[in-house]
């Protein structure tokens, strides 16, 4: 799982939860440099644990997303490293705007992939064709869109590692078992006024 300063807490720690209970998994987290990174509001420090010159051949690749990615889908060292660990990956899978750094090192050229509803134009520059859907799979590369779909994505991935049972089994051990008290986790299900609410905060937070 990639790190990088200004990364979305919910994007890593999120499919960690799941995949860390996964039957033999090991769950490294890489990035430029060992040490701590701060999360996009910089409240919470997540700490990398491996440089990508020390994971170059990851079984599974997790690229959450946050604001970061704005300045890495300009960063060779991490697309470079993405691009090679594709290479020999069994999956490779983002998180929200993490699939902005999947499509600038031309993985998702000509493939269906999501991510936040605010970033779904970016992902036309790249090449990428979005989509409203939840969790997208293109073979062995699989996008979620916004934050809380990296558990669902995780869990999906559970069950191409192992089966159906487990990823059950792993849901129950979280308790994942979702019962929003508003229908209002997706664009199409608010009006105007959440919207409105919704750049507004966006706003005060950046």
């Amino acid at each position: 799982m990639a790190l990088f300063e200004q990364v979305t807490a919910l994007d890593a720690v999120g499919p960690y939860e799941v995949l860390q209970r996964l039957p033999g998994a090991e769950v490294r987290f890489v990035g430029r440099r060992r040490g701590e990174v701060r999360t996009d509001n910089g409240f919470l420090g997540l700490t990398v644990d491996c440089t990508f010159d020390e994971v170059g051949n990851p079984d599974v690749i997790l690229v959450p997303g946050g604001i970061g990615t704005r300045a890495l889908v300009h960063d060779d060292m991490v697309l470079d490293w993405i691009r090679n660990a594709h290479e020999t990956s069994q999956f490779t899978t983002s998180v929200c705007t993490g699939s902005l750094l999947l499509a600038a090192a031309g993985l998702l050229n000509g493939r269906k992939a999501t991510t936040h509803f605010s970033a779904r134009p970016l992902l036309l520059k790249y090449g990428a064709t979005p989509t409203e859907e939840r969790v997208v799979r293109e073979g062995k590369i699989i996008t979620a869109a916004g934050v809380s779909s990296g558990i669902d994505m995780a869990l999906r991935l559970a069950e191409l590692l192992s089966d159906a049972t487990t990823a059950k089994a792993l849901q129950l051990m979280i308790e994942y078992d979702p019962q929003a008290p508003y229908d209002a986790g997706a664009l199409h299900k608010v009006d105007a006024n959440v919207l409105s609410r919704v750049q507004e905060l966006a706003r005060d937070k950046n």
